[in-house]
């Protein structure tokens, strides 16, 4: 089990909104951008999932403000559940340097089901992905 993965992700000038927050929209790209490295990352045999996966159910709540200031974003990931042809991922993210005992300002979770181009079908998860994919969940 695992604490998780951290990516840091920079904020774009044009991420941020008239009131000088990143704004709500964008943060949904930014989770992306964190997510990405990590299901590439060295080690991980998903090579089926970098050919087919789609994001099935999106949340995100705010619970504070942040600026192109706390730039670049410490995204925290883990995987909450892993289901027979899903799993879902938890994000918490918090300006640069901000340590985990200081709260996040985004909780987030995406729940990915493994996708077959092919036959245009759901599939199930390999087991060297459900293998991957257990390394990074929460006790």
């Amino acid at each position: 089990m695992s604490e998780g993965f951290h990516a840091d992700v920079a904020v774009r000038w044009s991420d941020m909104d008239v009131f000088q927050h990143v704004n709500h929209a964008r943060m949904v790209t930014l989770l992306e951008e964190a997510r990405i490295p990590w299901l590439f990352h060295d080690g991980c045999p998903t090579v089926s999932l970098r050919d087919g996966a789609v994001v099935a159910d999106l949340h995100v709540r705010y619970r504070g403000q942040l600026r192109h200031d706390d730039s670049p974003l410490d995204v925290l990931m883990w995987v909450e559940k892993i289901r027979a042809v899903d799993f879902t991922i938890g994000y918490e993210v918090r300006p640069k340097s901000a340590g985990l005992s200081v709260a996040p300002s985004i909780v987030a979770s995406t729940q990915i089901a493994a996708f077959d181009i092919d036959t245009q079908r759901l599939r199930r998860l390999s087991g060297p992905e459900r293998g991957y994919l257990e390394r990074w969940q929460r006790a």
